[in-house]
């Protein structure tokens, strides 16, 4: 699937787009940039906040979904099948498992409670959202996109949870690409560094520790992804720093990157509000609604 020689074809070969955290930052961007290059694509979110009405013109469902718990996962997953089922939208499905979040601090800081519902939304929901619809796209042709970060290539000390999720879904998606590697469904990892979205403000910080020259925006990100998506690409870092950082890294012991990576990050506990934060309407797991059928967006 998708061997279009150029980005805008090969969204075009894509009928429907199943989308995690689509309501702000990356999610939203990919909802933007893909519905551009194909205005006949139909889009179904899962978050728990809703997309700007404006984002899609009628082409979006959102489905109200936690999807830091299995109960959540599960009745998110039957909603996107019951849409699959329903659309009649011909193309390939593109999945595109978008949300996660971090928090900062010594493990288990700041609650083992919090670091589960993490494992749960930045591991356990792509794979379980991944299994269910993987016989769909094997039928129609497909890809899927996880959205990892560079914290996958080292040990990450006060972000150690995060970090050790991020691995988990690069290598997973290696592997996955290898495995379906001679079928019509492609597999991209993609791994972003700092970029300006709500990242820092959940994992707790009231100001990014990291200078907006330093980040990447969503909309970057999203070009690079979709450029190397038409490629048929396995794995993309993005942002030329963050490869050569990648680069030199992975050239260095992993004990001795572990304790250069502990040394930088101990300098973000001394940033201004570096304690997590109370939950908050932008937090992916703030207090929300239960679960409801799927709207019209």
């Amino acid at each position: 699937m998708c061997a279009a020689p150029t980005g805008s074809e090969c969204l075009l070969t894509y009928g429907a787009v199943v989308i995690t955290g689509a309501s702000s930052g990356i999610g939203e961007e990919f909802v933007k940039a893909i519905t551009a290059q194909n205005p006949q694509a139909k889009f179904f979110n899962l978050s728990r906040s809703s997309p700007d009405d404006t984002l899609t013109a009628g082409q979006l469902e959102h489905c109200q979904a936690d999807l830091s718990n299995a109960a959540g996962q599960e009745a998110a997953i039957s909603a996107v099948e019951t849409w699959l089922d329903g659309t009649g939208q011909a193309g390939g499905i593109l999945l595109i498992n978008n949300s996660g979040f971090g928090s900062f601090g010594f493990f288990p800081e700041p609650s083992l409670e919090r670091s589960l519902q993490m494992i749960d939304l930045n591991v356990r929901a792509p794979v379980a959202i991944t299994s269910r619809l993987l016989s769909h796209m094997k039928a129609r042709g497909g890809a899927v996109i996880n959205i990892s970060s560079t914290a996958a290539f080292q040990p990450t000390p006060f972000f150690a949870v995060y970090g050790g999720t991020k691995a988990f879904l690069m290598n997973w998606s290696l592997g996955l690409w290898r495995e379906l590697r001679d079928t019509n469904v492609h597999v991209l990892c993609v791994c972003p560094g700092p970029t300006n979205t709500n990242f820092f403000r959940v994992a707790g910080f009231a100001k990014a520790p990291v200078s907006e020259k330093m980040q990447q925006t969503s909309a970057q990100v999203v070009q690079e992804t979709l450029r190397a998506l038409a490629a048929r690409r396995p794995l993309v870092v993005c942002g030329w720093s963050n490869k050569l950082a990648v680069m030199i890294s992975s050239r260095i012991p992993r004990v001795l990157v572990t304790m250069l990576t502990y040394a930088t990050l101990k300098k973000l506990q001394a940033c201004p509000g570096s304690k997590s934060p109370a939950p908050s309407a932008a937090d992916p797991l703030s207090p929300k609604p239960a679960l409801s059928q799927f709207s019209r967006k």
